[in-house]
């Protein structure tokens, strides 16, 4: 006996429905213990940063101090009052220029020292590797101290070092002269950071098959040419995703300023999350009260400015994924041929 078939539906679109609804379940039983062990960071990530980012828009809408019971609703005013405010907009200003000047520097500089240690015939290239990764996975905090004595005018080493070569003639105060504070931070970041896209690197330049720089070696090309004519367009799939990566995450400078300024002086070197810290728990050593609703009202603004560019990242995500698929089918092809 045949079972009826609808005249709209074939035999085998039914099957393979049949067997994706199978599969999907057989695979969710299958990698059960994978979603166990997934449980616990889910549940932590829901606590610390889902709750604050929900809770932090919720606030947004009050005036409340912390300190009593019962906020008190005012709608968007403390938006309103965020648009006009100077000195957050000197914050949000002082967040993007430190962006824009840390990134490009510290892209270009890892690049460079990427190239260097991806050759061959450089034995020590794992200690050097080591070495400019030291400084990522220490405690940022630790490092703000003691670049506070080491950039200090007062017997600071590098002031020491700049008079004993006579390209200075006095001491320079890096942290405390507002034309210069900002960016003596920015000098620091550019350092402890520099191993992340070192290695974002290093792993880019290792999927380029050796075997198109010797064929381009029997052309007769010298190093410069396979540099831009191989090197550079294999890499620019990985470049999109790393400059954005690395300019999400020098917005997160939070720790190395409160350490080194915080925010001074003057609030030249005030960053957004110093702003929103020092409006949300009060200035030190004032009797500034905190805000913790207008403090949430200018994160959630800042926090908008920055899903651009998280949008942004996702739209090159995906960009960069096709175009390795377009490049892993053209060597595929290359190599039947």
């Amino acid at each position: 006996m045949s079972i009826p078939i609808p005249s709209n539906v074939t035999s085998g679109s039914i099957i393979t429905s049949d067997i994706n609804k199978r599969t999907l379940r057989q695979r969710i039983m299958d990698n059960r213990w994978i979603y166990v062990f997934m449980l616990p960071s889910l549940i932590l990530t829901a606590m610390f940063t889902l709750y604050p980012i929900i809770a932090s828009a919720y606030y947004s809408f009050f005036q409340w101090s912390g300190f009593t019971s019962a906020p008190y609703y005012i709608g968007i005013a403390n938006y309103q009052e965020v648009i006009g405010d100077a000195q957050f907009w000197n914050a949000f200003k002082n967040s993007f220029v430190f962006m824009l000047t840390s990134v490009p520097i510290k892209l270009t500089l890892a690049l460079i020292i990427a190239i260097v240690l991806n050759d061959r015939a450089l034995r020590l290239a794992p200690i050097f590797r080591t070495m400019f990764f030291v400084p990522v996975v220490t405690t940022t905090a630790i490092v703000g101290i003691v670049m506070t004595f080491i950039l200090s005018p007062f017997n600071g080493p590098i002031n020491l070092a700049l008079m004993d070569l006579g390209l200075v003639n006095r001491p320079i105060d890096f942290l405390g002269d507002p034309k210069v504070s900002l960016f003596a931070v920015v000098g620091v970041e550019i350092w402890k950071w520099l191993g992340n896209p070192m290695i974002y690197w290093l792993a880019a330049l290792q999927t380029i098959p050796e075997t198109l720089y010797e064929a381009a070696e029997v052309d007769g090309a010298n190093w410069w040419r396979k540099f831009f004519f191989i090197t550079l367009p294999l890499i620019r799939p990985f470049a999109v995703v790393i400059l954005l990566i690395t300019a999400v995450g020098t917005l997160n400078v939070f720790a190395l300023v409160q350490t080194m300024t915080q925010g001074g002086p003057f609030f030249a070197s005030e960053v957004m999350e110093v702003y929103i810290y020092r409006t949300a728990f009060g200035a030190a050593n004032s009797m500034t009260l905190p805000r913790i609703g207008y403090a949430s009202a200018a994160a959630v603004f800042f926090g908008l400015a920055v899903m651009v560019i998280a949008i942004l990242q996702f739209v090159a995500a995906r960009w960069a994924n096709r175009e390795k698929a377009g490049i892993a089918a053209a060597e595929t092809t290359r190599e039947d041929i």
